[in-house]
């Protein structure tokens, strides 16, 4: 029982909360991506409009929320890795932070636009202007975060579970190259541009963001330990 007031115990602690908020986060993040999407294409404009009006906003605030409390937690954990620091673990933090980044500044802000133009409609009013762009850029920003969670969990997972065969141990930052790093990180940054000004293209449908996802983790792995 001590060990769980120890200084062990509260990095568990924290450890176990940053995996009860990611999958808050991710899970709505698939909800909205795989389920809510796919029904607002279908659905009639009244029960489109009804639920931007009280199931979006109630779902926005967990996934706000929980990406916040995920990034927190996974701050904390970065400071008290330190030197058991791994490339895995930097590329898995640098697209996660991207993520966070993208729901608070992206995401949140225009569907706000989004759900009051929805408000003011049903409530006899004109849809506000600027509703129209802020739809598609909380569209794109959110199917980037589709795209960038798929290597994100694996990078975080296999910092500690793909083990060498050679080595029996985890895959050494060593041979790891500063040019396979750049090559990388100039790729996240290349998507993360797309996902302000860019256009979702193959990420449209949802196999379309599923496979480019599944590409971008074989692709940002074949950097890191093939180049």
């Amino acid at each position: 029982m001590d060990i769980l007031f120890s200084q062990y115990g509260l990095d568990y602690l924290v450890r176990w909360g940053h995996l009860l908020f990611g999958i808050v986060w991710i899970g709505l993040l698939y909800y909205f991506n795989f389920v809510q999407t796919e029904y607002f294409k279908e659905a009639e404009a009244d029960h489109r409009s009804g639920a931007i009006q009280k199931l979006v906003p109630r779902a926005l605030w967990w996934f706000r929320w929980g990406a916040a409390f995920t990034f927190l937690t996974g701050l904390y954990l970065l400071y008290r890795l330190q030197m058991g620091m791994t490339y895995d673990i930097l590329v898995g933090a640098t697209l996660g932070t991207l993520m966070a980044i993208n729901v608070w500044f992206v995401i949140w802000p225009n569907q706000k636009i989004v759900i009051a133009s929805a408000t003011q409609v049903a409530g006899g009013g004109e849809a506000l202007p600027e509703a129209a762009a802020a739809a598609p850029k909380a569209g794109l920003a959110s199917r980037t975060n589709t795209l960038f969670s798929i290597p994100m969990l694996f990078f975080m997972g296999s910092s500690a579970h793909l083990k060498s065969e050679k080595t029996a141990t985890i895959m050494a930052n060593d041979l790891i190259t500063p040019e396979s790093l750049i090559a990388v990180f100039v790729i996240i940054l290349a998507l993360q541009l797309n996902a302000l000004r860019g256009k979702q293209g193959p990420m449209t449908s949802v196999v379309g963001v599923i496979h480019c996802g599944l590409g971008l983790t074989a692709v940002l792995y074949g950097c890191m330990h093939l180049l």
